[in-house]
Formats: structure tokens, C-alpha cells, sequence
């Protein structure tokens, strides 16, 4: 097979829907661009929202994108744990309403700096295996834990059973995480940010086209703003 073309180059901001993979979506620029494809980041197929999705030459710019710092909006369903963390898996545990002063006791133990044990229907391998076939399989693990940092965790709306967050958290964060120690699952997600780019100036994949494309110089200038800006 020929290599894909460097033409046209730039990055997509593409609002992925529910249901299809990340894959699937980058797949669908893939055939309107005719080139060389890439990613700064997936979402899991419940997930919706922001892609970065990177385009011919442009691929080259996944270094500098792929540890931005990610904002969502989600909705964890504290009634109930389930095994994989999201609406996908099954329920392991049925909880009484969370308390409105337990639960905020348990948000402020997830801010700032913070270690989690990585999902088990996570991508990670264990033992050169995905994470993910060795959960479907049934076969138990001791998940590794990884460090991120939140830098935001607001409560948008709290109903006893279940709780919006907007969150801004660290590049390689697990939204799951922070629902499986907040004692519930994620019912929702949906990406709103990845570092200086917004889904507000993303377009649903179906709707994209080729001059939606962001050039290289503008992705650059917008990437090191937001550095100079937070000191990095």
C-alpha cells in the first residue's frame, strides 16, 4: 500500500458523537482527506465531544497536543459501582443516596494531585496484554495506578443519585477513575476542551471538510499561548 498523502495538512477539531470509536471517526476524515491521519487522544465510544484529529503533514504534531490538559462535562450515577466504570459494564454494587456532605468530602480528596488505579477496561497492556481482553475474559488484575492532577472538579448539578462535574484534569486522566472513587459509575461524558481548543468551534464528522482543517502555525501559536500563559 502506498503511503498516505502529507496533503492536506492542518488538525480537525471534530465533535465525536455516542456510539462509534474514535477510530471509527478518524476513519471518516481519513476518507474525505485522502491522507495521512492521526489523533492527540481517544474517547471511549459512549463519550462525545471534542477530537483533535490530525491531518498529512500535521501528524508530525501529535508531541506537542497529546499532553494538554483535557476539560469535561460528566455525569456520575452514584447509585450504583459498575465493572468497568461506565454505562458498558456490569453492576457490581447498589448504593443508598450519597449525602450531600459525604459527597463533597470525597470531591475535595480528588483535587489537586492525586493517585488512581487505572480502569480495568482501560487500553493499558498487563503482562503484554490489553486491559480490556483480559477484563472480558473475567480475568482479575491488580490495575497499575497513575498520577494525574485535577485542577478542577465543580459540581454543576447534585440530585442525591447522581452528579454533574466540570472537570479539568491532566493529560492521561481517567474520568472513570474519579467515578469509581467517588463511589458511582459514568452515565456521561462529553470532551469540551483539549488545552486552548473548544468543541464550540468543532463540527460533527459527517460535517467536516477539508477547509475545515487548522493550519499548522495557527495549532502552534494557540499551543504556546496557553504555555506562556501557565508558565510551562
Amino acid at each position: 500500500m502506498p503511503p498516505r498523502a502529507l496533503d492536506p495538512a492542518g488538525v480537525a477539531l471534530v465533535d465525536k458523537p455516542s456510539g462509534p470509536s474514535s477510530f471509527a471517526v478518524i476513519a471518516q476524515i481519513r476518507r474525505v482527506t485522502g491522507a495521512r491521519t492521526g489523533h492527540a487522544g481517544t474517547l471511549d465510544p459512549f463519550a462525545t465531544g471534542l477530537l483533535l484529529v490530525l491531518s498529512g503533514k500535521a501528524t508530525k504534531l501529535a508531541p506537542c497536543l497529546v499532553g494538554l490538559n483535557k476539560r469535561y462535562r460528566t455525569e456520575i450515577d452514584l447509585s450504583c459501582r459498575t465493572s468497568t466504570g461506565d454505562p458498558e459494564g456490569k453492576v457490581v454494587e447498589r448504593n443508598s443516596p450519597t449525602p450531600e456532605d459525604e459527597l463533597s468530602r470525597r470531591l475535595e480528596r480528588l483535587r489537586g494531585e492525586i493517585e488512581l488505579p487505572i480502569p480495568a477496561a482501560s487500553a493499558v497492556k498487563i503482562g503484554g496484554e490489553r486491559a480490556y481482553r483480559l477484563a472480558r475474559r473475567g480475568v482479575e488484575v491488580e490495575m497499575p495506578v497513575r498520577r494525574s492532577t485535577v485542577h478542577a472538579l465543580d459540581v454543576i448539578a447534585y440530585t442525591g443519585g447522581s452528579v454533574t462535574l466540570d472537570v479539568l484534569v491532566s493529560s492521561g486522566t481517567y474520568i472513570r477513575s474519579l467515578a469509581i472513587a467517588l463511589g458511582g459509575h459514568c452515565s456521561m461524558l462529553r470532551r469540551t476542551e483539549v488545552g486552548p481548543f473548544s468543541v464550540a468551534d468543532a463540527v460533527a464528522p459527517e460535517a467536516f471538510a477539508a477547509e475545515r482543517l487548522l493550519p499548522e502555525a495557527e495549532v502552534l501559536a494557540r499551543v504556546d499561548a496557553v504555555r506562556a500563559e501557565s508558565g510551562a
